[in-house]
């Protein structure tokens, strides 16, 4: 895409307020931040305040903008839109002609196009941090604020993990009841797979 045509899009941009990224070519806004490993390519525009991290990929004809992320190793492509206060991580992927907005979050191994979930992500929010699960080297598993363990650790980490982050006992007791739901989750999804192999 050239300066002019990115015109059409934003009729503001200059050569002073976007530049196209080091790595693929598309082009960022100068208050947006595309960093890491990230990859912005092909007619893919990032803008606003939003960030581009980690191994992420943002191509095609993909916007992300306001105050989005997207992280991780996480895809948007096609002519997908992620904007607001919108994530997306782990390694989900967002395109076709989805539209992620607002605080929504997509992560996983979530797949959202043409405006819906293929695969929701089972997500809670707690008394004192979000839940939600993601998948680790292939394995179901939950994240609670920066932490993520399968369930089995998370059982074994209660106590630490506790102390570390100043939860009451009340609280850690909370979160352990999140947890074995989300180890129900996971043998019920994990039964339904081996299901639909089977017939």
């Amino acid at each position: 895409m050239t300066l002019n045509e990115l015109k059409r899009i934003f009729p503001d941009a200059t050569a002073e307020t976007w530049h196209q990224h080091k790595n693929g070519g598309g082009w960022i806004q100068n208050t947006a931040q595309v960093y890491g490993t990230a990859l912005v390519y092909g007619d893919a525009l990032v803008s606003g305040d939003a960030q581009v991290s980690g191994d992420a990929r943002v191509y095609g004809d993909a916007l992300v903008s306001g105050t989005a992320q997207v992280y991780g190793t996480a895809q948007v492509y096609g002519n997908a839109r992620v904007y607001g206060n919108a994530l997306v991580y782990g390694d989900a992927q967002v395109y076709g002609d989805a539209l992620v907005y607002g605080n929504a979050r997509v992560s996983g191994t979530a797949r959202v196009s043409g405006g819906k979930y293929l695969k929701p992500p089972l997500y809670l929010a707690g008394s004192r941090h979000t839940l939600n699960e993601d998948v680790k080297d292939g394995k179901p598993v939950v994240r609670i604020g920066c932490h993520v363990y399968d369930c089995a650790t998370w059982h074994k980490k209660a106590k630490a993990l506790a102390r570390a982050e100043h939860y009451t006992p009340a609280e850690m007791h909370e979160y352990l009841d999140y947890i074995d739901l989300f180890a129900r989750h996971f043998r019920r999804a994990a039964a339904a797979r081996k299901t639909t192999k089977e017939s």
